[in-house]
């Protein structure tokens, strides 16, 4: 065998994790590079039985909101009594947060064997030489969740793309009901330089058999492409008007595209009672609190300058400025804007960095954020960006963490959990703990 498996070599999720971490990720380098495609994934899966094909599928795509709203969608298919799977990224801690069975993480044992499995088929096709000898760390890992969801019966899947849509690794499945939450300039160097060339990207996971849930109207640049490709398929295209709130945002989606279900399929309304965000705790680094003592700390890994000057004005009109933000970036990302959004939530900027992902220095973070006059002071490690910013607000404010996945991730290994019915409430209020 490839790879210095044989065997004998153990096949417990370590393992698995050191086979599938020697592969390329994209999620941690630069994307400048990434040439996607679908056919190292759509190989892996008709080797391991085109597991895909044995669910119902939501697809869901965006630039900002679209994990947390697939995660109401599968939270309401689950509550009506379906056997439900959900697929999200980036993880911020452990690669299992990612495939979720009726509400629950993956098992080590389940994930370590899916991944075994994915891994020796891409280990067959190097050796016939076929696709799928060019699958990445995700092209891997997405077939591995699809095989998890086919053996454990799901009926229903709602799936996060990754990056884009149209040559994502999720989109060899079918959405019945698709939604694109929104589209914003992101990750340009692949998806394209202008709001509409991304959303023609994003539009991409809506086949024929489709139909489109969405936030942007024809009038938008971007909503035009939506409106075009939808006409051009003969797809039903549903236009949800926002409220204000990115948690009232997601949940209105949601909503949308469980009525479309229900519209397609009736059967499924039976039991089916759309879920209110508030109801349900957000998956980990999208718009959590943490705390460390008696000291709340947000954390969100938005990193693109609308959405997150939207998610600063919201949780600041609830709660107040915070003490301090804690900010990482990509070295894809438009700084300038970003660190004006940032920079008018909050009197300090504590500019700090990661070495698990592509990201600016702190200096060059400070610098930038310096020249666009805002206070701003450069911190190497995040923890210790982290602790400055804890003293700061004392007990009785609270911080922000934001801009990278990467750094929420070692942030929230280094902070306590809030019960989920407290995850919304004030800093100061006596129910918080």
């Amino acid at each position: 065998m490839t790879g210095g498996m044989t065997p004998e070599s153990p096949r417990d999720l370590a393992s698995a994790k050191l086979r599938l971490d020697a592969l390329v990720d994209w999620e941690r380098r630069a994307r400048s590079g990434m040439r996607p495609q679908l056919e190292p994934v759509r190989d892996l899966c008709q080797r391991l039985g085109d597991p895909h094909t044995r669910w119902r599928c939501v697809h869901v795509t965006g630039t900002k909101g679209k994990g947390s709203t697939a995660h109401l969608i599968a939270t309401a298919l689950q509550k009506a009594g379906w056997r439900t799977g959900l697929y999200t990224s980036p993880h911020v801690e452990r690669v299992q947060e990612r495939i979720r069975i009726h509400g629950a993480e993956v098992s080590d044992e389940f994930m370590a064997s899916a991944l075994h499995r994915a891994l020796d088929a891409r280990e067959d096709a190097v050796r016939a030489q076929t696709p799928a000898d060019d699958a990445t760390w995700f092209d891997v890992l997405t077939a591995a969740a699809f095989l998890i969801f086919a053996e454990e019966s799901c009926a229903w899947v709602v799936l996060e793309v990754g990056l884009g849509g149209r040559l994502d690794s999720t989109n060899i499945a079918t959405g019945e009901v698709c939604v694109v939450t929104n589209v914003e300039l992101e990750h340009c160097d692949v998806l394209g330089p202008t709001r509409a060339a991304i959303a023609r990207e994003k539009v991409g996971i809506v086949k024929p058999s489709s139909s489109l849930v969405t936030s942007l109207p024809a009038e938008d640049e971007a909503g035009a492409v939506l409106a075009q490709v939808c006409a051009e398929l003969g797809v039903p295209r549903i236009v949800v008007p926002m409220p204000a709130g990115w948690r009232q945002r997601n949940a209105a989606l949601a909503r949308a595209a469980l009525a479309e279900l229900v519209r397609r399929d009736p059967a499924l309304g039976a039991h089916l009672v759309p879920v209110d965000a508030a109801e349900v705790a957000p998956l980990p680094g999208r718009g959590e609190w943490r705390q460390v003592g008696r000291t709340r700390v947000y954390l969100d890994g938005v990193h693109v300058a609308p959405a997150l000057r939207l998610v600063l004005e919201e949780v600041t009109q609830a709660h107040g400025r915070p003490a301090a933000i804690v900010l990482a970036l990509g070295k894809d990302k438009d700084a300038p804007a970003v660190l004006k959004a940032a920079g008018a939530s909050a009197d300090v900027l504590l500019c700090t960095t990661a070495s698990s992902g592509p990201l600016r220095s702190a200096d060059d973070l400070q610098a930038a954020a310096r020249a666009a006059g805002y206070a701003a002071h450069a911190v190497q490690d995040p923890l210790e960006a982290l602790q400055q910013a804890l003293a700061l607000a004392g007990a009785s404010g609270w911080v922000c963490v934001v801009g990278s996945f990467h750094l929420v991730g070692i942030v929230r290994r280094a902070t306590a959990a809030i019960d989920p019915k407290d995850q919304s409430c004030s800093p100061s209020s006596r129910t918080c703990s």
